[in-house]
């Protein structure tokens, strides 16, 4: 009788290759390494992770407040600049520390990420400032675009995080000026019609989300597809 031995081994994990070409990428990755150079000993990227997704949620709550009082929108642009420290600083202090968790970093700074998504544009629903459709749809496809991101990282062993230049700091910067233009024209005239100025931006956006989806997995499925040829 064949004795069968099962080796239960954990798989190597492969810590992908970052891409990060964004505009402000080189002066921001200089900046997140003199902070965390200077980061009391008793904080860690843990803290900072927590501390991003904290931040999301009273941006969401923020333009709920917004509803009622413009004030909700300064506290909005404050708690994105609160993200970005929490959300852009965890993975430097760990590799600054020496202290990187490859697979829980990346796992639960995402799944972070999602829900941060979800709890701003949930508030952008119930802000008034922009239809919950157009915020919904906004929602769906940046979703989208982060699994298409996730399993290219898997498949390709490259994690990348930015698309023409634009990334997660750009797209903070760029919603942050637009709180600030809602308070001299929350509304603007289209082909004769007023529309609210975050539901315009709010579809442009969605329609750039859709068209780098659709480039980017074009692009990656032709990388594999030359890589694992068919014979």
């Amino acid at each position: 009788m064949a004795v069968i031995e099962i080796i239960n081994e954990r798989p190597k994990f492969q810590d992908p290759a970052r891409l990060l070409n964004s505009v402000l990428a080189p002066l921001e990755k200089r900046c997140l390494i003199w902070l965390a150079h200077r980061m009391p000993r008793r904080v860690n990227s843990d803290h900072l992770t927590a501390l991003a997704l904290v931040a999301m949620l009273a941006a969401g709550l923020s333009y709920w407040l917004a509803r009622v009082s413009a004030v909700g929108l300064i506290l909005v642009i404050v708690c994105l600049a609160v993200n970005w420290f929490g959300d852009s600083l965890d993975g430097t202090l760990a590799r600054v520390r020496q202290h990187q968790r490859p697979r829980y970093g990346f796992y639960v700074d995402h799944v972070v990420d999602a829900f941060g998504a979800a709890f701003l544009l949930g508030g952008l629903a119930l802000s008034g400032y922009m239809h919950p459709y157009v915020a919904l749809s906004l929602l769906s496809v940046y979703l989208m675009l982060c699994v298409e991101v996730f399993l290219a990282t898997h498949c390709l062993g490259t994690f990348k995080m930015s698309f023409m230049k634009v990334g997660p700091t750009e797209l903070r910067i760029l919603l942050a000026v637009g709180n600030v233009a809602l308070f001299f024209r929350p509304n603007v005239t289209l082909f004769g019609h007023a529309f609210r100025m975050f539901d315009i931006g709010g579809v442009i956006g969605a329609v750039g989300l859709l068209i780098t989806l659709v480039i980017s997995a074009v692009g990656n499925a032709r990388a594999l597809y030359e890589a694992e040829p068919i014979h």
